[in-house]
């Protein structure tokens, strides 16, 4: 059969949109209490009409009227293939076209979460994480066209080199990442275990970018890490979830079951830093505390029809619980904490998170190429949708101002009489060090060289006042260690203490 380019590029449109389709009703289908997908409904009732032209109910010619108007819109899009593959002044590639198409329609949605990875995209993003697991380890978004960091994962080498929520990529290696989509972005800052790759980020509150050196290596699987904390005479049961995979809640429950029969007096969940992860793994462990008599999560789709989900927990714990998150918590983390506030009635301790409230799913297209959609909103237990807002605490508490620092990045010596954000980063870092700068402005005053002299005359450098790149090494050596002291988290502090309160 002789068909034309044309209607080849028809019946591929075709093909796309009836193969998501597909895929949307085995979603829906696994989703508990979950309505029928009406784009399925409509297209089963397009068939029935076709086989019973006399059938003229009012509802029918709506849906007839419909289905007009689809033909139309696709035959828009078939003539605009055939005008480019016809006249273009070069020869076009049939499949970049349809790619592009695609790609068109998902950027239409104006969703950082919605994308699109073609055959050789997610040849090489499967493979690079199959292969090997290695890479920086930081969970990344799209946020205003901007390759966002959501959170670096805990040990990780981009946690180590100091990558924080927020920051946004401009350059890999030197290059921009403007104009990539994410997935394009992602692969070009993975690589093998031991290689460099430096990133040029746009960092809240710093005037210029930031420059960060991050050795790859392997990243860390283990999702969730328990100890116990002694503060008074009563135990202390900590729980970190670093992420929601597939294991998360198999963890966190061996994890909880030990510490209650340890006879913990108390519990720390700390979802600080969480970029989130598996739906279905937060509502296992939420089912570990809230009673059935509240949703541990709503989902809502397009049309405002709203799935609750609920535990057959019949009672609370018969201990204290507060929840510990921040800006880098995000998504299932701000389920965890937004129900554990409303359908618990336990604390949050710590900063607003990140307002992510979309739940995607991905929908192979038959060729191995793959589309990322959003499918929902989730809602917390009472109907709040937190997203571009996040979750607030209810005890706000922030670390020390040294904890939110940057890497010092020295091209030339900073000295006395100087000016810039540069030194205001280092003023900070003496300050949090225990060295008295005298300001904390940015200007390097007679206080800060003499706070820079005893600082390198204490960790064996040339005593000049000047801060130079050994200088700047050994502050951000300095602090990383601060950092690390549990003495220092004033938010673990606080949320262990908010238990016995």
């Amino acid at each position: 059969m002789n068909i034309k380019p044309r209607y080849v590029a028809l019946l591929m449109v075709l093909a796309v949109l009836l193969g998501a389709a597909g895929s949307y009703i085995g979603i829906e289908y696994f989703a508990k209490g979950a309505q029928e997908s009406p784009q399925t409904e409509s297209l089963a009732n397009a068939d029935q009409n076709a086989d019973n032209p006399g059938n003229t109910s009012g509802e029918e010619q709506n849906k007839a009227t419909e289905d007009q108007s689809e033909s139309a819109d696709l035959a828009k899009v078939e003539q605009a293939f055939s005008t480019i593959k016809e006249n273009y002044v070069s020869e076009v590639d049939n499949d970049k076209l349809i790619e592009g198409a695609v790609q068109g329609m998902l950027d239409t949605l104006e969703d950082p979460y919605s994308v699109y990875m073609d055959q050789e995209t997610m040849k090489q993003f499967n493979q690079s994480i199959e292969s090997s697991f290695q890479g920086i380890g930081a969970e990344v978004s799209m946020v205003n066209d901007k390759v966002t960091i959501v959170a670096p994962i805990k040990g990780s080498p981009a946690e180590e080199a100091g990558l924080k929520p927020n920051d946004q990529i401009l350059k890999v290696d030197g290059e921009s990442v403007e104009g990539l989509d994410l997935y394009e972005a992602v692969l070009k800052i993975r690589g093998e275990k031991g290689t460099e790759v430096t990133l040029q980020v746009d960092r809240p509150g710093v005037s210029e970018p930031v420059t960060i050196d991050i050795i790859r290596d392997d990243i860390p699987l283990e999702t969730v890490y328990s100890n116990t904390k002694e503060v008074d005479g009563k135990q202390v049961g900590i729980i970190e979830i670093t992420s929601f995979s597939e294991k998360t809640s198999e963890e966190f429950h061996e994890a909880l079951t030990k510490l209650e029969k340890d006879n913990m007096d108390g519990l720390v969940i700390d979802v600080r830093g969480n970029p989130g992860g598996l739906f279905t793994d937060v509502q296992e462990i939420l089912k570990e505390f809230i009673p059935d008599d509240k949703p541990i999560v709503q989902v809502e789709d397009r049309n405002g029809e709203k799935s609750r989900y609920f535990s057959d927990r019949k009672e609370k714990k018969d201990y204290p619980i507060t929840v510990l998150m921040d800006e880098g918590s995000a998504s299932a983390s701000e389920i965890l904490a937004a129900t554990m506030n409303e359908a618990g009635g336990y604390d949050l301790v710590g900063t607003q998170s990140f307002g992510k409230g979309t739940v995607q799913q991905a929908i192979p297209m038959g060729d191995g190429s793959t589309i990322k959609l959003t499918l929902y909103k989730w809602l917390t237990p009472n109907g709040n949708w937190v997203h571009e807002k996040g979750v607030e605490p209810t005890i706000e508490v922030k670390q020390p101002s040294y904890f939110y620092t940057n890497p010092v990045e020295i091209k030339e010596e900073l000295k006395y009489n100087d000016n810039n954000e540069k030194v205001k980063n280092i003023q900070k870092m003496l300050k949090g060090l225990g060295y008295e700068p005298g300001r904390t402005d940015g200007y390097f005053s007679q206080g800060t060289k003499s706070a820079v002299e005893a600082f390198q005359a204490e960790n064996g450098l040339e005593a000049t006042g000047d801060v130079d790149e050994k200088t700047g090494g050994k502050l951000e050596e300095a602090i990383v260690e601060e950092v690390r002291k549990e003495e220092n988290d004033r938010q673990m502090d606080k949320a262990v203490e908010a238990l016995f309160e």
